[in-house]
């Protein structure tokens, strides 16, 4: 079975990049082929890949939706809806050579996303068998943890940058990881962002308060913020870039 790894955080603190360059390195440690998952409604986790994605679970869905109120109808004569469903879902996953990625997606317009949930659910417990590892790149809020759509989490990964309110959510996360009865083997918290990779005081007193493992901190640096406004992935920087030096640190010392 996969050893599934989430990594959750509040938006806007680099969860995605690192979620990132977490699966590469997987891949470059020949710990592949990596399920990359992208559970966020608003994906990106292809750009800081490099990969392109036509079709998510949602865009499935979505066409299924359409199919049935259409006259033209896509399905073909003699094959059930969930026949063409699977098929689709299988054309929805995009192979590369060390990873393959799995895109949640949106419905589209209104409404709730209680059914791409669940297909997503669907589809890890179907891929757990066929990957060494699941990585999940998790939206801004706690939904996919409490719902309990991942499924036998091995190690969760909170993500903060240098300010109390991001140590603070990542604090209710782990909390709630707790509460869901999960029992994962790891919970630990990276901090990402630090100026010259340094925690002040203030960050290591929420730390404390928070009673949250520390794994490790990531510094920041300009050359991410580079690679992301030139349109470059950012899981390419350079190998001795301080950032990938500092998570692949991490990483090995994690023993993943």
């Amino acid at each position: 079975m996969a050893h599934v790894i989430a990594v959750a955080g509040k938006g806007g603190v680099g969860k995605t990049t690192l979620t990132g360059m977490l699966i590469q390195y997987l891949g470059e440690k020949g710990k592949g082929p990596v399920l990359a998952v992208d559970a966020d409604a608003i994906s990106n986790l292809n750009e800081v890949l490099g990969v392109e994605v036509e079709m998510t679970l949602g865009d499935v869905r979505e066409e299924i939706a359409r199919a049935e109120m259409s006259s033209t109808n896509p399905i073909p004569a003699g094959m059930s809806k969930a026949d063409y469903a699977e098929i689709r879902f299988e054309e929805a996953l995009v192979e590369d050579d060390d990873f393959d990625l799995l895109v949640m997606g949106r419905t589209q317009g209104k409404g709730c996303y209680c059914f791409v949930n669940s297909l997503l659910q669907t589809q890890l417990t179907r891929y757990q068998n066929h990957y060494p590892y699941i990585v999940v790149d998790n939206e801004a809020g706690m939904e996919h943890i409490s719902r309990g759509v991942l499924p036998n989490m091995k190690t969760a990964i909170l993500v903060s940058d240098c300010s109390r309110r991001g140590i603070q959510a990542v604090g209710r996360i782990a909390k709630l990881i707790e509460e869901c009865d999960m029992h994962p083997t790891t919970v630990g918290l990276i901090v990402n962002r630090a100026p010259k990779g340094i925690l002040n005081d203030g960050i290591k007193e929420e730390i404390e308060i928070q009673g949250l493992n520390l794994l490790g901190v990531v510094p920041q640096d300009d050359t991410v913020y580079e690679y992301d406004c030139d349109g470059r992935p950012s899981s390419s920087i350079p190998d001795d870039n301080p950032v990938k030096v500092a998570l692949h640190a991490i990483i090995d010392k994690m023993g993943l």
